[in-house]
């Protein structure tokens, strides 16, 4: 299947879509997951999409033949504006996807034996390290399965411009003032290098890091073919990182660093605040 076809299934699955207009703004972000998948992962894989949200590109998947479990507790704020929570839930019953919404069914035995966990636009919403729950769902994942994960650019070219133009590279200031409850916006975005540590300290053998486009279509439409064309030249100026990682057969969770990774780390913690 190529990417002519699978824009097809994009765009007929937008069709029944519980929000229209929502598929429209992340295509390249679809086909570029969708490739990643099927790349690594035949058709018929189990993938659990955590983090899922209104399950679109989960629902992208089990249209191209995989067996897909979304997680999400639906609790943004437009997750519960009318009954928002309902569409999205039926929508994924309509598809043929599980979504859980309790954070201790995935520690039943029905859902376990993954062979993908995928997080997308994810990371970067928590408040703590991602340490604990990286390894709690890959324990969900059979030896050799792989982590997926791709999370927006730290230092992606529009943000460099708008820092330079003493804007701000953070989520618009009235979303955060008036943000009705406990913030679930962008906390900390990543950098490659970061993304290449994470998958060191899980004790994972990257497969693939690289940057994308998945936001693109946040441009005016005269603005794209310059990004493209710069990002060519910087790919480290895109606007998303991917992340795809193994994992090890007898892997085992590393909840706590060793001596001498211990002593490193805060030999670059001090070179960095000098």
């Amino acid at each position: 299947m190529n990417d002519m076809e699978i824009d097809k299934e994009i765009k007929q699955l937008a069709t029944v879509f519980p929000f229209g207009g929502y598929m429209s703004a992340s295509e390249e972000a679809y086909i570029n997951v969708a490739n990643s998948v099927r790349k690594y992962l035949p058709t018929g894989g189990r993938i659990l999409d955590f983090g899922a949200g209104p399950c679109d590109k989960t629902a992208v998947l089990q249209r191209l033949g995989y067996q897909c479990t979304a997680f999400d507790d639906l609790s943004d704020d437009w997750h519960l504006e009318a009954d928002n929570r309902d569409k999205i839930l039926s929508f994924a019953r309509q598809i043929g996807i599980e979504y859980v919404m309790d954070y201790s069914i995935l520690g039943s035995a029905e859902c376990r034996g993954f062979d993908m966990v995928m997080l997308h636009d994810v990371l970067e919403h928590l408040h703590d390290s991602p340490r604990d729950l990286l390894n709690d769902l890959l324990a969900l994942v059979k030896d050799g399965g792989l982590l997926f994960i791709t999370v927006p650019n730290a230092v992606n070219l529009r943000k460099r411009i708008s820092v330079l133009s003493g804007k701000t590279n953070l989520p618009a200031f009235d979303s955060f003032y008036w943000n009705k409850g406990p913030w679930r916006g962008h906390i900390r975005e990543y950098v490659k290098g970061d993304l290449s540590l994470l998958s060191d300290y899980l004790g994972l053998e990257k497969i693939e890091l690289r940057s994308c486009h998945h936001m693109l279509r946040v441009l005016p439409a005269p603005a794209r073919p310059f990004f493209r064309a710069i990002t060519c030249l910087f790919p480290g100026w895109r606007d998303s990182w991917l992340l795809i990682a193994r994992k090890p057969s007898h892997w085992q969770p590393s909840r706590n660093l060793n001596e001498s990774d211990y002593a490193a780390m805060m030999s670059r913690i001090n070179l960095y605040n000098r």
